[in-house]
């Protein structure tokens, strides 16, 4: 029998068979695909970073006692110096990327690549998925996760830290920005060194120089549901290139989300019915980066 001497109804049912087939077949293409991820979200930890004003120190350009007490903070000063790599054009910078070599008192160097994604409205989980898809989730050891929560402002930055003999320097000096660079050059990890195309990260490292170095001072201590609290205090050079100015910041480490929330709205209200309390977020790296 031929598709002409069908009867009429059996002809009406194929069609219509054929015709709820072909919306399906519709649908299906159209439906947007849910997000889809190999690994599942890095889990972060949180440091919230709260600036003080200059209120906080007393004529040395140290913490008042009333500081310290307030916070928790017991040690005596710890030196560091410190400086970021990047080009005049500030390339890494632009991409979220800030290289770092760090020297605290007789250790060995610190070599520090870190990536940031913007936090934005406080929501996390958003930071996290973007990261996710650009490669940065928990099967990466080689990156360490956190949220730093400052006043108003939230970023999510994974860390690669990397060491380098300081056999030869004493205190925290520093090496010449040629040697530095070099050693950074040569210790630049995978996501970055092919971030925007093969070898884009030691390729803009090597154009790079050094914004610094800047040295500090670190007191420590515990406070609350923190046993690692700390306030440095870091001269800067004035925003007109002449003077100095005092960055004072109060840090709280966390592992959780309900502990970093406790910590940032305690820390804030202490400082403030102190009077010590910056309002706003001071940007270490971009305030080195701008200004050396």
């Amino acid at each position: 029998m031929t598709i002409a001497t069908l009867p009429a109804r059996r002809l009406r049912t194929s069609s219509a068979i054929a015709l709820v087939a072909s919306l399906t077949v519709a649908v299906t293409v159209l439906a947007p695909a849910p997000a889809a991820f190999a690994e599942s979200n890095a889990v972060p930890t949180y440091e919230v970073k709260i600036n003080l004003t200059t209120a906080a120190l007393d004529s040395s350009h140290n913490p008042t006692s009333a500081v310290k007490s307030a916070f928790g903070i017991t040690s005596s000063a710890k030196v560091r110096s410190y400086e970021y790599f990047d080009t005049d054009a500030l390339d890494l910078d632009a991409e979220g990327w800030s290289v770092r070599l760090r020297h605290k008192s007789d250790s060995s160097f610190e070599e520090t690549y870190k990536k940031r994604f913007p936090v934005v409205n406080g929501d996390i989980d958003a930071a996290l998925d973007e990261a996710n898809a650009a490669g940065f989730d928990s099967s990466d050891t080689n990156y360490d996760a956190q949220v730093d929560w400052g006043y108003a402002k939230q970023t999510l930055s994974f860390s690669n830290e990397k060491s380098h003999s300081a056999s030869g320097y004493s205190g925290t000096s520093m090496p010449s920005s040629s040697t530095a660079r070099t050693w950074l050059v040569n210790d630049t990890p995978g996501k970055l060194d092919d971030w925007l195309y093969s070898k884009w990260g030691s390729d803009t490292l090597k154009a790079s120089h050094a914004h610094g170095p800047v040295t500090s001072q670190v007191w420590s201590g515990a406070w609350a549901s923190s046993d690692d609290a700390s306030v440095e205090v870091l001269p800067v050079v004035g925003a007109s290139g002449t003077g100095t100015e005092y960055v004072v910041e109060l840090s709280l480490k966390a592992d959780t989300y309900t502990d970093a929330a406790q910590l940032h709205s305690d820390a804030i209200a202490v400082a403030e019915a102190r009077g010590w309390l910056y309002h706003g977020d001071v940007l270490k790296t971009q305030l080195i980066l701008g200004r050396y």
